[in-house]
């Protein structure tokens, strides 16, 4: 399905670095953001052609095919499947790789972009963009519009498809898995389709009609991963291509939203913490863009349309937390602005759809997720809690009025489908078979204080019949930057933890958005030391409440999260055994003194600026993981990093990898014999991406070095691995 546009919010992960960030694709933390913000999401069960099926992808949206029928009963989980045998004389792990580089098509379904239009479902099949009527959208019945091939391409994907209003073009996006770039391709649809045109590095893309029925392609180009130039262009007999926009403050960044209703594209212009809104008429595209607001500093806002009104997210005012207001499309200025909604203290605003009577808000309130259903012809509120085991949503492709869907998942159950019928006014889920998970797995919502008594939210999962938790491997995940929710998408590789007995532990730190905005002000610029103590303090009280102890507990993060994981080790190594990083930020200082690499100015926000601001450069070396490397005992460490990362360059991991086994060798020759060195490994994977989530090979090293390291049989992960693949 469809992971749309997560309103603007999503945007903020836009211009994430090379310290970035992930997401949800949720894909979302870190690639081109762009990527996520659009991909269109089809789950669809067919045959794959040579460029797919040579894919090692797992897919995290991975998920049964059941019967879309529904029920407004209680959570009805999965049902386990068979199971199948391999080998016995493969070494464990090797199966595991093995399993999954074959997986069968009847129990996945492979991810591709779709979109809905005129009747027809233009979706990827094989290496082909195609189309299909509605109705028979699950069926061979197809045709072929384009060939990805032609685009000489290593495993090409389609990320984004939009269709022009009166279907004369369709627009695709096209990546492959191992690099950030990307084409677009018009194509024009006829009795022969035939692309019309391609545009290199597009990252946002929207399509209009003018007042002579003329469609006009808005798209945004990305240089050295900055996006600051619109382009507008027209195709056929008037082609033209030409820049309608650049913005020159080179901390901001640009993507492009059409609101639900079609009636506006809103140019989005932000950084990490301000935002300005152009609103260009669908009506008449080629008028001058009317501004909504001047961006002032710290007030962001985002923008839908409805009925002449405008409805707007924004920060603005007290508390400085997400609100909803509205004002006449005529009159968008700020004074003009109308307060509509307040959300809770400790809210996230994950995303916000529109609807002809309805505005649905999807909320984290307390870690915990919710939908509000306002009703705008009364003004009503009706607040659905959602089932506890749920800790994301993926928002799901709409074009009925009637229904909002979504689906909702967590990092050890694939997604399940919800739908919220208006006329009804309830909730309905989707029935089928049930997912042993929910009878053998627990999740526990917790908290620890932290050093100066804020409580922190964390959420646990472990087996239900697990006896003696002290004596169970801990595997403890962290982020804490950006305002961005630690990744709790679906993995398959985490479910097969839990199933062998481990414990996994989600620590919300602040620096992150869980508890909404004031949580990652509390986390970023020289308070970034709160969410090294939060992570102490999550794991000591993990400790202290009978989950684990320190010669078992490991911990995992991915790209910024490797500020406070690195942190960690060097302020309190003792809490770990063992640790796996991911395209870890690892060298803040240096990197935010280097403002020739692409994205540092767009990251003062965050980190502050260490050049020009000496406090800034004093706080940032009492945590930088890269400065405090000293003499002392180090958990096993295991980093993936990527040989082209244009976000986490490979040259800043490499020196912190080889000064941290300095220290280690010194401080093994000051200890003496019969000291045991920890495991440094670095493991540098080719490609120009930030990340490849769903490697095999890198599932498969990173899960064996936690097993070595902790001393494990690695048979039961294989065993419980073939259970999760036949559910």
């Amino acid at each position: 399905m469809q992971q749309k546009t997560k309103l603007f919010l999503q945007a903020l992960k836009y211009s994430i670095p090379h310290l970035g960030k992930c997401i949800q694709k949720q894909h979302l933390n870190h690639c081109n953001f762009a990527d996520h913000y659009y991909n269109r999401i089809k789950l669809k069960k067919y045959h794959l052609t040579k460029c797919l099926q040579n894919k090692p992808k797992i897919s995290e949206l991975a998920r049964n095919i059941p019967s879309r029928s529904f029920s407004c009963k209680d959570l009805l989980p999965i049902k386990q499947g068979n199971e199948k045998s391999f080998s016995e004389n493969m070494d464990a792990f090797e199966k595991v790789r093995a399993k999954l580089e074959t997986q069968p098509q009847e129990e996945y379904e492979i991810i591709n972009a779709e979109v809905k239009h005129g009747g027809f479902v233009y979706y990827q099949e094989g290496c082909c963009l195609v189309r299909s009527k509605d109705e028979e959208a699950d069926s061979d019945n197809y045709e072929v519009l384009f060939n990805l091939e032609e685009l000489k391409l290593e495993q090409p994907f389609i990320d984004c498809i939009r269709v022009a209003p009166d279907e004369k073009y369709v627009a695709a996006k096209i990546r492959t898995e191992d690099s950030e770039a990307s084409t677009l391709i018009v194509v024009k649809l006829s009795d022969q389709p035939v692309m019309e045109a391609s545009f290199p590095n597009v990252s946002s893309f929207e399509w209009v009609k003018d007042e002579e029925e003329e469609d006009v392609l808005f798209y945004t180009f990305q240089r050295n991963l900055r996006c600051h130039d619109v382009y507008r262009a027209t195709f056929g007999d008037n082609k033209r291509n030409e820049r309608f926009y650049t913005e020159k403050d080179p901390s901001y960044f640009v993507f492009l939203y059409l609101t639900k209703d079609s009636r506006f594209l809103t140019i989005n212009i932000m950084n990490k913490t301000t935002s300005e809104v152009w609103l260009i008429d669908g009506l008449s595209p080629w008028d001058p863009p009317v501004l909504i607001q001047k961006r002032i500093h710290g007030v962001l806002y985002y923008v839908e349309h409805r009925d002449d009104e405008l409805y707007i997210l924004t920060n603005v005012g007290e508390p400085t937390e997400f609100k909803l207001m509205r004002t006449a499309a005529d009159t968008p200025a700020i004074m003009n602005w109308d307060l509509f909604f307040t959300m809770k203290r400790n809210t996230k605003v994950v995303d916000l759809d529109m609807f002809k009577d309805h505005c649905v808000l999807f909320l984290k309130h307390s870690n915990l997720l919710y939908v509000n259903v306002i009703g705008l012809a009364d003004d009503s509120v009706r607040s659905l809690k959602l089932p506890p085991w749920a800790c994301g949503f993926i928002m799901d492709t709409n074009s009925d009025p009637k229904n909002c869907p979504f689906q909702l998942c967590s990092p050890i159950r694939p997604p399940k489908y919800y739908t919220y019928k208006f006329a009804e006014g309830k909730l309905f889920e989707e029935t089928g078979h049930e997912d042993p998970i929910t009878k053998t797995s627990r999740v526990l919502r917790l908290e620890a204080k932290s050093k100066d008594g804020k409580l922190v939210p964390m959420t646990v999962f472990h087996k239900t019949d697990s006896e003696d938790l002290q004596k169970k491997p801990l595997l403890v995940h962290v982020y804490g930057a950006y305002g961005m929710d630690l990744k709790m998408n679906f993995r398959p590789e985490r479910r097969v933890l839990v199933d062998d007995g481990w414990i996994l532990a989600y620590c919300h730190v602040r620096g992150g958005g869980e508890l909404g905005l004031q949580w990652h002000a509390d986390g970023r610029l020289t308070k970034k030391l709160n969410g090294l103590a939060d992570l102490e303090a999550c794991i000591k009280t993990l400790h202290g409440q009978g989950f684990s102890q320190p010669s078992l507990t490991t911990l995992t993060a991915f790209s910024a999260g490797g500020v406070l994981a690195g942190a960690l080790c060097n302020s309190n190594p003792e809490l770990l055994r063992a640790m796996t990083l991911e395209a870890p930020f690892l060298d803040v200082l240096n990197t935010m003194m280097d403002t020739t690499l692409p994205l540092t100015l767009e990251e003062l926000e965050e980190w502050g600026n260490p050049s020009s601001d000496e406090k800034h450069k004093n706080y940032i070396k009492r945590y930088c993981p890269y400065q405090n490397i000293k003499p002392q005992h180090y958990p096993s460490i295991h980093i993936t990093a990527y040989e082209n990362d244009e976000r986490v360059p490979l040259k800043g991991i490499v020196s912190y990898t080889e000064k941290l086994k300095e220290a280690v060798m010194e401080h093994a020759k000051e200890t003496g014999e019969g000291y045991q060195t920890p495991n440094i490994i670095l493991d540098i994977q080719p490609g120009g991406n930030h990340v490849i989530e769903d490697s095999h090979k890198k599932i498969t090293a990173q899960i064996k070095f936690l097993y070595e390291e902790l001393g494990l049989d690695s048979t039961s992960v294989f065993e419980d691995l073939k259970k999760y693949l036949k559910f």
